[in-house]
């Protein structure tokens, strides 16, 4: 590969790192360029994916026909979209790749079935590393859950790790939610509980939500909650939805669009007819803050402050659900601790490939349920 002049303000050895996140939500990439010294963000990027793309990505969520060739190229497609975010975030810091020590690149969760089948099970984060590294000039760390799987954890959530990195108050007990297509919290215990970092996925999230509103307005998402919030909450549906088996789970626990998908939905909204899409829609976001809520108040009653990051933070319906549902904790966003809700998830994963890079473990065995802590990753030389 042809070698790429060395910017006149980057180190000697490459110090920096580029953590890409695409979650369930299926919109698209987020991208932070991040100096490892001080964990300054020197660029942020987002990039959406493409319409074929996103409907191949949905498609490949369940089983269909040619599922690996379509798959194989579907990995290539990201790589090209994750590419063409690396080299935005590299123009936008005036960096060359060569000031660049790794890129996280998580890959796009298509199959999460943790602990099933063998009593180890598996998880898929679709993603073509190999090609990654080659089209940026630059090492590429990948395959960052499947360590934690094999020695028995859920291999979700990782970012735990990095809230408890960032976030932690040793005088409270501080949450961290995550409102992305799936939802999940970490808890950040107090330091004089004695308690240890714990963390897992409550349910649905923007998931059901913009599937619904895709279906009935033909928009990839309900700009700021407001066509929820013009619905009503319909009890019994709602009742309905909160009695999935999964709601009362001790955990560690993980979940994904294995379960929480459109043909989850209809089954029952099936039992409570005539429900009106708008309604659906409200009840929706009811449903989703009912089990963050209900974690909150199960596993961290002596919290007093939640941080949501993620995508569902610009959704003011959930916001403000989510803060009725937990009177006397202060409900805000990352912000709010210095760190914009849109970056978290990206920070974390450049986080975790440094983490890999220099050999320390990345998981939390109290979150996922591992046997113990893992190095975390495998690395593409570029």
């Amino acid at each position: 590969m042809t070698d790429i002049a060395r910017h006149p303000d980057a180190p000697a050895s490459p110090s920096h790192f580029i953590g890409l996140m695409s979650g369930t939500s299926l919109d698209g990439v987020d991208g932070v360029l991040v100096a490892s010294a001080t964990g300054q963000v020197l660029a942020e990027a987002y990039l959406p994916f493409p319409g074929d793309l996103r409907d191949t990505l949905m498609v490949l969520q369940a089983p269909s026909e040619n599922e690996l060739h379509r798959e194989a190229l579907a990995a290539n497609a990201l790589a090209r979209v994750y590419a063409d975010c690396v080299r935005e975030l590299l123009a936008a810091a005036e960096l060359p790749a060569s000031a660049i020590a790794a890129i996280g690149a998580h890959g796009q969760t298509i199959r999460h079935r943790p602990g099933e089948f063998d009593g180890i099970g598996y998880t898929r984060q679709l993603n073509a590393p190999a090609l990654l590294a080659e089209l940026t000039g630059i090492d590429v760390v990948a395959d960052i859950r499947s360590r934690d799987v094999a020695a028995g954890g859920q291999g979700a959530p990782l970012v735990p790790a990095y809230h408890q990195a960032m976030f932690s108050d040793a005088g409270q007990t501080r949450v961290v939610c995550n409102l992305g297509g799936i939802s999940n919290v970490t808890i950040l215990p107090a330091a004089a509980t004695g308690q240890s970092v714990s963390g897992f996925d409550c349910g649905p999230g923007n998931a059901l939500l913009d599937g619904w509103v895709a279906r009935h307005l033909g928009t990839t998402y309900d700009d700021g909650g407001a066509w929820g919030a013009s619905g009503h909450v319909d009890d019994a549906l709602l009742a309905t939805l909160l009695s999935e088996p999964y709601f009362r789970q001790a955990p560690p626990k993980s979940t994904g669009r294995d379960l929480f998908h459109a043909e989850w939905l209809e089954a029952r909204l099936a039992t409570v007819p005539g429900v009106s899409p708008v309604d659906v829609q409200a009840t929706l976001v009811a449903l989703t803050a009912q089990c963050v809520a209900d974690d909150v108040l199960r596993y961290a009653p002596d919290c007093r402050g939640l941080y949501a990051c993620g995508g569902g933070t610009r959704n003011h319906a959930l916001m403000q659900a989510i803060a009725a549902r937990l009177p006397g904790v202060t409900v805000a966003t990352t912000e709010a601790l210095g760190v914009p809700p849109q970056q978290v998830e990206a920070r974390a994963f450049a986080w975790l490939a440094q983490r890999c890079v220099v050999r320390q473990p990345g998981n939390l065995a109290s979150v996922t349920g591992a046997q113990g802590p893992r190095i975390l990753g495998a690395i593409y030389p570029h």
